[in-house]
């Protein structure tokens, strides 16, 4: 049985775990990755000899870390996946940035676009070809040396908008070099695949698939934020 499966919650419908960074959500067989490291947990825990069910309702970016769920059955995963069409789940994230943002909160609105063929989006003009609006809520939790611990909240569920909307106001999330950021951080690494950044799930709340109560999931910080942020509960 996998030994660094970091479980937040197990039960016959629903599996959470802190997803570490820079591993993907998903991958090819041949290609480590979170759904191929939790399939291995679920076979070995009910003795499965085949192959067992994994519904991946939402994902990750590479390096990000956090919370993350999995349904464990087909009706489960229909209700899970509705959720976070609908956006009905509630995401929270925290991040380190570059600079003193300010005010201590606020909304971040921006026009997206992805770009063709591009891992990455861009700005884009309301009206515009391929335009949709990202919003946020950011508080800030933290002034650190030239750097803020903020939490996000995204209202919309746009491709990297945390990550581009912080950058787009000159608060570039720490070790993000896609979006500008000059600073690094987390375990040194010489392939930019290997690269963590400072963006992490912190909570997630959603209906539980068969009690239809709410369930919120907590994830712990990795442990090399902890020279940048110091000690979080």
């Amino acid at each position: 049985m996998p030994d660094d499966l970091a479980l937040l919650h197990d039960d016959s419908s629903l599996l959470a775990v802190n997803k570490p960074a820079p591993l993907l959500t998903q991958a090819p067989p041949a290609v480590p990755s979170l759904e191929a490291r939790v399939k291995a947990y679920l076979k070995a825990k009910h003795d499965t000899p085949g192959n067992v069910y994994l519904g991946v309702p939402h994902r990750l970016d590479r390096p990000v870390s956090g919370v993350i769920v999995f349904a464990l059955t087909p009706a489960a995963a229909g209700r899970v996946h509705k959720q976070f069409e609908e956006h009905t789940t509630r995401k929270v994230y925290w991040a380190v940035v570059e600079g003193d943002v300010s005010p201590d909160v606020g909304v971040w609105e921006d026009w997206v676009r992805k770009v063709p063929d591009e891992a990455r989006v861009e700005k884009a003009a309301e009206g515009e070809p391929g335009a949709k609006l990202a919003m946020l809520e950011y508080r800030v939790l933290r002034r650190l040396d030239g750097k803020t611990l903020v939490e996000l909240e995204p209202l919309t569920g746009r491709m990297h908008q945390l990550r581009v909307q912080a950058a787009w106001r000159g608060h570039p999330v720490l070790g993000d070099a896609t979006y500008g950021s000059t600073v690094a951080f987390g375990p040194p690494a010489e392939l930019p695949r290997d690269r963590v950044i400072a963006l992490h799930a912190r909570r997630l709340t959603i209906s539980h698939p068969s009690t239809k109560e709410p369930l919120t999931l907590e994830a712990p910080l990795p442990d090399y934020w902890e020279p940048v942020v110091g000690p979080t509960s």
